[in-house]
């Protein structure tokens, strides 16, 4: 029981190193780098506290040096997650009832592990597993990992303070209480702070969960796994899987004590879980949670009265960071013909100046795509490009994957605002862009509003504030996260929560209290002090 109101640490955003040459931080990271590439890490399983080791097994590959084996992981059986579910619902009820002081208290030791003794090793093990640069790393797989922990823990207590009014006569109280049941997270290869986050977000609200991590992050989710056991995470509260996705998730979906959904993937493997929860619903103690950060089709739209500099940053940072691999990263651009060469010219020369391969070169700004099948779809989308009469490729368009996967990056210009690629979710260094007429203005908005499907990121760029006021009404709906005169990406935790609508997701903010809000069921609890004893009411006479 409580024995105090307890004020956590005020969270901070954790400071991006520069990883400069000559730098503490590079030295470090280079040597982590180095062990992890040339050792042999095996992954198991992590069910009821202990390592779970199968007969099937599959390697781990750098996409940048897809030859190169650093590690095996093992697969599940159907048995291995009928045991996951058994035991995490067998912690619950301890964990559950641990005071919430306690349960920060673990994540936000984890936070400082990351920040400290492990910030070299999960950076090095993001770099190779999912080809990553350091910087990309650092930001990814320490800073923000760090800024979800801490601010999580804020937004917990925020939670927590938001209380009912009260009377003389009665004391009203809510208890945020964890869902009934378990938690299954699924978690995608891009992001390792966002591999941490959506097991650890329902965990820290009292949940137990069955994590899924990516099969291409393996190397980085038992980094994340062994900073969560060191923090002290109990035995049994996050149960981690690997194996076949669909048996996988048939069999949680079918257990009665699934209670709900954090995923982040592609749009048509959330709607198909979707589909099975719905159809599973009268099975079900209680209606599901669903939570799902999904796709993107983001874009850059650009006024006549942007400056080009401006705009071609934003295009080559936007669409080029971790080789288009975010789901915020731009990937249609709409620039106005009057400064469309200047925006041109511009792009062609960062482009050309930008340095591809291994991210233990850290003067690499490209790197590998994450494996063969994400090569093989952006190739072909490439190379129908230099065929199709409608588009032209002004920079960019090559591919090789003889030693890693890698995509040069590529801007294609279209005449058909409606051409495959503005429309289309490639997830790779792709980006293709419609030139419009200055007058067309208002009506290029409505276009931009109805070429996709998605609703994740989007940026205008504008010195005029009048066009800047047209376009984010017009793009209200267009974008989770809209940004004015920015690239579409690098959302901040607790400074910009993130998410979209229509087929990018739910829009439940990640990296704010609005997403936390969805791993609680509020109990009201009504306390009256002196209790009637006569039914009747002054107004019966």
């Amino acid at each position: 029981m409580g024995k105090g109101f307890f004020q956590v640490p005020i969270a901070v955003n954790e400071e991006v190193k520069s990883y400069a040459p000559g730098s503490p931080e590079r030295k470090e990271v280079a040597a982590a780098y180095k062990e992890l590439f040339n050792a042999h890490t095996e992954v198991p399983m992590y069910i009821n506290g202990k390592e779970v080791r199968t007969k099937d097994t599959r390697t781990i590959h750098p996409p940048h040096d897809h030859k190169k084996v650093v590690g095996e992981y093992h697969l599940a059986e159907k048995t291995h997650i009928d045991q996951a579910i058994a035991g995490a619902l067998d912690a619950r009820t301890e964990w559950a009832e641990l005071p919430w002081e306690q349960r920060a208290g673990i994540f936000l030791k984890a936070a400082e592990l990351i920040a400290g003794p492990y910030r070299a090793k999960i950076n090095a093990a993001t770099m190779i597993n999912q080809s990553k640069t350091i910087y990309q790393a650092e930001i990814d797989a320490a800073c923000e990992l760090i800024d979800f922990l801490r601010f999580n823990v804020q937004f917990m207590t925020d939670i927590y303070n938001e209380q009912p009014e009260s009377t003389s006569g009665a004391w009203n109280r809510l208890e945020y209480r964890p869902l009934e049941g378990f938690i299954y997270a699924i978690t995608p290869f891009n992001f390792t702070a966002i591999a941490a986050n959506l097991p650890a977000a329902c965990a820290l609200m009292g949940n137990v969960v069955v994590w899924k991590p990516s099969d291409s992050q393996m190397l980085s989710a038992k980094i994340i796994l062994d900073i969560f056991r060191e923090a002290g995470v109990p035995d049994g509260v996050i149960q981690v899987v690997h194996g076949d996705p669909v048996m996988i998730t048939d069999t949680v979906l079918a257990s009665p004590d699934f209670s709900g959904l954090h995923f982040t993937g592609s749009t048509h493997v959330f709607k198909d879980i979707w589909k099975k929860i719905g159809e599973n619903i009268h099975n079900y103690k209680t209606y599901p949670r669903i939570v799902g950060e999904t796709g993107g089709k983001d874009f850059i739209v650009a006024h006549p009265s942007a400056p080009a500099q401006q705009v071609a940053t934003a295009i080559s940072r936007g669409a080029f960071e971790f080789q288009g691999q975010k789901c915020s990263a731009a990937s249609r651009g709409y620039i106005p013909a009057s400064i469309w060469e200047d925006v041109k010219k511009l792009v062609i020369k960062d482009v050309k100046s930008f340095k591809m391969g291994s991210p233990e070169d850290m003067s690499n700004f490209i790197t590998a795509v994450i494996h063969e099948g994400s090569f093989d779809k952006l190739a072909k989308y490439i190379d129908q490009a230099k065929d199709d009469a409608n588009a032209e490729i002004i920079v960019g368009g090559g591919h090789d994957k003889k030693k890693g996967y890698f995509i040069e990056p590529t801007v294609i210009v279209t005449t058909d605002p409606n051409y495959t690629t503005m429309h289309t979710e490639l997830f790779g260094p792709v980006m293709t862009i419609y030139v419009y007429e200055d007058k067309d203005w208002i009506e290029m908005l409505k276009l931009v509003d109805k070429t996709s499907e998605y609703a994740l990121t989007g940026a205008i760029l504008s010195t005029d504030r009048y066009a800047v006021q047209e376009a984010t009404k017009a793009l209200q709906n267009a974008a989770g996260n809209f940004y004015i005169n920015d690239k579409p990406t690098g959302a901040v935790v607790g400074q910009q929560p993130f998410g979209g609508a229509r087929a990018s997701g739910t829009n439940d903010k990640a990296g704010s209290m609005l997403n936390l809000l969805r791993w609680v069921s509020p109990r009201m609890i009504k306390e009256t002090f002196v209790t009637p004893t006569d039914y009747r009411y002054p107004f019966l006479g």
